[in-house]
This record gives C-alpha cells, structure tokens and sequence, in this order.
C-alpha cells in the first residue's frame, strides 16, 4: 500500500522539479509574437487568405530547432553565441559583424516600440509619438527589474505577459472558427506574386528572430550555469526540450490564430491595410470586446518584446565586443529610431513589415555559426549535433537565405 501511494508522489515531485527550470525559452519565445508578427500575420492574412498558413507552421517548426541549439550551445561551453563568434573572429570581422547585429537590433526595437505606440492609440487615442515614450519607459521598468531582482523574477514578467497575448489574439479565433478545410489548404507551399514573398519573408523574419538565437544562448547559461558532462546535463537539454517545445506550441499557436483571424474575418475587404483597419474591422465583425483583446494583445506584446529586446542588444554587444553599456542607457538610445518614424508620420504598419524582412536578412548571420558551434565535437563534445540535426539546421539557412535572394530578385524586377 506504502509504495502505490508513494510512486505517484515522487513522480509529482519529478514534475514539479523540472517545472521550476523551465522559464528561458519563454522569454525568448517573447520575440516570436511582437507587434511584428502582429503586422506580418495580419497582412497575409487579409491579403492572402489561407495560403501562408505553410509559412507559420514552417517558421515555428524552424525556431524550435533553432533555439534548442542556442539553448544547448550555452548550457554546454558555458559561453554565448556572441562571445564564441569573438573568440574565433578577427577584429574586422567582428566589427563588422557587430554592426549588422546592431542592425537587426534597431529594426527589432523599431517593431517593438511602434507596436506598442499603435496599440496604445487604439486603447487610449493616444498619439503614436506619446504611445513610443510610454512604451519605452515601461519597458525600462522591466529592464530594471530584471538588473536589481535578477533574472527569475523578469522571467515571471514576461510569462504572464505571454498569457495576456496568447489571450488576446487568441480570443477571436475562439469567438468566430476559421475554415477547418481552407485551413488544412494553407498548408501547401504556394506564392501568389511579389507581395506574398515579401510577406512570407517578412513572416519568417518575424518568427525565426536573429536577436532571439543570440539570447537563447545566455538565458539557459545565466539560469542552468555551465552544464558540466554527465547526469545533470543530460536532464537539463532534456528539461530544456520540453521548454522549448511548450513555448514554441503557445508562440506557433499565437502566430496562427492571428493569420486565421484575419483571413476569416478579414479577407477580402479593400479597406484593411492596417492593424489599426484591422482592429476597427474586428471591431465591426465580431464586436468590441475582440477587439478590445486584440489591442490589449497588441500592448502586452509591445511592452514585453522591447524589454527582451533591449536585453538581446546589450548581450550581443558585451560578447562580441566586450563593451557592457547599462541596459537603460541603451534602452534610451534604442527608442530614439523608433520615435522618429512615429514623429515623421511613416505608416506604422509598414514600418513593422520592413523591419521584419530587414530582420529576416539577419537571420543566416546568426544561424550559420550556431549550427557550426554546435556541431563541432571539440568544442560541444558528445552534445554535439547529429548528422540529421546538423543536416536539419543547414536545410533551415539555406531555406531562409533562398527565400532572401529571390526576394531581392523579385523586387528588384
């Protein structure tokens, strides 16, 4: 009788237990639902319909690979994937690397800010250059938290925050249920002309985010410590699977249901060019408490995005050029791009769609030396990537820098 009762026991406890180290991949799994996802899914799916429903699932299929290895290359070297580029980099090329990373840095903060601003206008009639400042200060107060309490309590921030998203662009998924055939449809690879590249480009950049897999890296690192060889490695890539895979489940989830939103309540209508369109059309289809959690969605997004972000820069700059600068400080500078595409009036929407495809371009930049780092047996040992992982992950830049190529060619033409 004492053994029945004791075997569920330990096993609860076993849960319960490896429940606590999740928390990383959450956070990183912030950069896959910012407000510029919200852009690029809302615009397929008004433009297009169903049929880049293929580009989601391959995305998130992409970046749960892809930040599995960031996750693994921390936890076994003990070092990020910024520090180990430096390390086997010469000066120039580091530099110069720096720069693009710095790049793809203000293009993400640009997205952040300014779908944040747009979602406070929404809410409040704000005015989008207001919105921006509000936006920055509270991610700073994120940020501030995350440097004096560490980084379990920020962790828990920013998990709730993604509950908020999930929520709010969940909920008219829920209200009003897409398409179960045309849905399953979308799951064939297909283009429909340059605009749809664009967006798939954009979708991708969106979702496989380069500053995401430099900061995997230091987040598992900075929680789990140096996983030494033996039993406690082996658990903590196995835990740090399951964290992976869950957040990775709700950020696809998210990504989805904002695509089927739109292409279900959406298409077809001329007049949504725009989440603020798309929010007054959800307003009118489905009634004001969806659009409501819509915007509530959208705050809670740009809120939480921008305070990883920032953190992404500031890990990225301190490993490749051993340069520490306080992350408020750079908060301050960061916002400064972002308020000046809201002052000088650019459309916001396509600000994010830009910014998303200028991340895109980004991407092999950062996945090329992961997947090198990870396979290489003398310096990952025997977690070094499998020749099917290691093949997976090569198929996975090839695929992102095909698609930028003929991105190029196609709006070039």
């Amino acid at each position: 009788m004492s053994t029945t009762v004791a075997a569920p026991r330990l096993s609860f406890q076993r849960v319960r237990a490896a429940a606590v180290l999740l928390g990383p991949a959450f956070v990183a799994a912030i950069a896959y639902v910012d407000p510029g996802n919200v852009a690029s899914n809302v615009s397929a799916g008004a433009q297009f319909g169903y049929l880049l429903v293929w580009v989601i699932v391959m995305a998130n299929a992409m970046a749960a690979l892809v930040q599995f290895l960031s996750a693994k290359l921390g936890l076994v070297t003990g070092r990020t994937l910024p520090q180990l580029v430096r390390d086997r980099s010469s000066r120039p090329v580091r530099l110069a690397y720096w720069a693009q990373a710095e790049l793809v840095a203000m293009a993400t903060d640009l997205a952040e800010v300014v779908g944040g601003a747009i979602a406070l206008n929404l809410l409040f009639r704000l005015p989008l250059v207001l919105g921006g400042i509000i936006t920055g200060l509270v991610s700073m107060a994120l940020l501030a938290i995350q440097s004096r309490r560490g980084q379990k309590p920020f962790e828990r921030i920013i998990i709730g925050l993604l509950a908020v998203i999930a929520i709010g662009f969940m909920a008219s998924v829920v209200i009003s249920p897409p398409s179960a055939p045309q849905t399953f449809g979308g799951l064939l690879p297909r283009f429909s002309g340059t605009e749809s590249v664009l967006l798939a480009a954009a979708m991708i950049g969106a979702t496989v985010m380069p500053h995401a897999i430099y900061l995997h890296s230091g987040l598992a690192r900075d929680r789990h410590g140096h996983a030494e060889s033996g039993a406690a490695r082996t658990r903590l890539l196995r835990i740090t699977r399951y964290d992976v895979g869950l957040a990775m489940i709700i950020a696809g989830a998210v990504n989805l249901a904002m695509l089927l939103m739109a292409a279900h309540t959406l298409d077809g209508r001329a007049d949504v060019d725009s989440i603020e369109s798309a929010h007054a059309a959800v307003r009118e289809t489905l009634g004001p408490w969806a659009a409501l959690l819509l915007a509530v969605g959208l705050l809670a997004s740009g809120l939480a995005s921008t305070s990883v972000g920032a953190y992404a820069g500031a890990m990225i700059m301190e490993g490749l050029l051993r340069r520490s600068v306080p992350l408020l400080v750079r908060r301050v500078v960061t916002l400064i791009p972002a308020l000046i595409i809201l002052a000088v009036g650019f459309d916001p929407t396509r600000a994010l769609i830009v910014s998303q495809v200028v991340l895109s371009f980004g991407i092999p930049f950062a996945l090329i030396p992961l997947v090198r780092f990870t396979s290489d047996r003398t310096l990952m040992g025997d977690a070094a990537n499998r020749r099917v992982t290691t093949a997976l992950a090569w198929l996975i830049a090839a695929i992102i820098t095909a698609l930028n190529l003929l991105l190029i060619y196609l709006t070039v033409r």
